[in-house]
């Protein structure tokens, strides 16, 4: 075990006890795994308009698409002609929640976003990214980076990204931390709403949500894993969402097919994936768009959505009880695969 990994996993383990009333009230089985059944199902589907549903962000008020378009993947479009192409048709067809981050592609994510938000398409979407500084200077130096890549004054949304170690919450809400450099932005009218995100363990997500409440700082948003193997392995879905709606928190998910190892387990096809992320009280399913086949594939997804009923689900993810059982489909969760602040530490400051 390398020193990298060696602390990370005592920081988790040793974090616990900060976390222990939020995790108390979750209860799970000896493996670590949780029963599927429980989960929490949308209530409301949203506003359909053409082929795209519209949902309310937490509290925020503002209405958005429930299928938003992830950042990273327009980085790995062939070229930057095709990649502005290919943003605004996601656009014009209906998606208004865009994503992205300032890690992505080395920047190219985006500026390429940033490109195609000219000529009036940045009016037409709600606009988040995230930064990795967990200091205020390296803070505030990323989210200024990514403000001329997207070529925008302002962000509708920033996101503390990675939150996927048990220290990040206390470095974020330490003096000096990242938090003081987000609050000043958002006076000066440079970012409008905050959140965090983090794909590790949903103990970390339940950390940082009390080191929040402690500091009296409530998030707007929180992005998670929510996938139909989620359901049965360290769920966030379990565990996390149900916090942040008491809160009024807006659930951001992610990864829904495992990016995109949960298609490899040939249990569950794309469509099933994106109907079971719009099926939990999420206000945005993101989802990797990289060519015009894969956006086709998520307005069909959003224009065949039904809510499911309790005994759908469970008939849905029991297809991937086997294959869930021990995370490995669901690499973020058990690797360092996705971990970028991991491989490149200097991001955080």
């Amino acid at each position: 075990m390398d020193r990298r990994h060696f602390i990370r996993n005592v920081a988790v383990g040793t974090g616990l006890a900060a976390s222990q009333g939020m995790w108390s009230a979750f209860a799970t089985n000896k493996t670590g795994q949780n029963d599927a059944a429980g989960l929490p199902l949308i209530k409301d589907p949203g506003t359909r308009q053409g082929d795209m549903l519209y949902r309310t962000l937490g509290r925020t008020g503002e209405k958005v698409s429930a299928i938003g378009m992830g950042g990273f993947h327009i980085g790995h479009v062939k070229d930057e002609q095709s990649s502005v192409k290919l943003v605004r048709a996601a656009i014009d067809r209906g998606i208004t929640f865009m994503d992205n981050s300032w890690d992505y592609n080395d920047g190219r994510s985006e500026e390429w976003m940033g490109k195609a938000l000219r000529d009036g398409y940045r009016q037409k979407v709600f606009l988040m990214t995230k930064f990795d500084g967990r200091t205020k200077q390296s803070a505030a130096q990323q989210i200024e980076e990514s403000l001329k890549r997207l070529q925008t004054d302002h962000l509708d949304l920033i996101q503390v990204h990675e939150v996927i170690r048990m220290e990040d919450p206390d470095r974020v809400f330490a003096p000096g931390g990242a938090v003081e450099a987000v609050l000043e932005m958002k006076k000066a009218g440079k970012v409008r709403f905050i959140g965090f995100t983090g794909h590790k363990d949903p103990r970390i997500h339940l950390h940082m949500l009390e080191v929040a409440q402690k500091h009296n700082f409530h998030y707007d948003t929180v992005q998670m894993p929510l996938n139909v193997m989620d359901a049965h392995f360290r769920s966030f879905a379990h565990q996390v969402v149900p916090v942040a709606l008491k809160q009024g928190i807006g659930v951001l998910g992610m990864k829904s097919m495992g990016d995109p190892f949960i298609l490899e387990s040939k249990t569950v096809t794309p469509i099933e994936c994106l109907h079971y992320a719009l099926n939990l009280p999420t206000s945005v399913v993101i989802t990797g768009i990289d060519k015009p086949e894969i956006l086709d594939q998520a307005f069909e997804a959003a224009r065949t959505f039904k809510p499911m009923s309790e005994q759908q689900v469970a008939a849905l993810i029991a297809k991937t009880t086997q294959a869930a059982e021990t995370g490995k489909y669901e690499l973020f969760k058990t690797s360092d695969h996705f971990d970028s602040t991991a491989h490149n530490p200097q991001w955080l400051g």
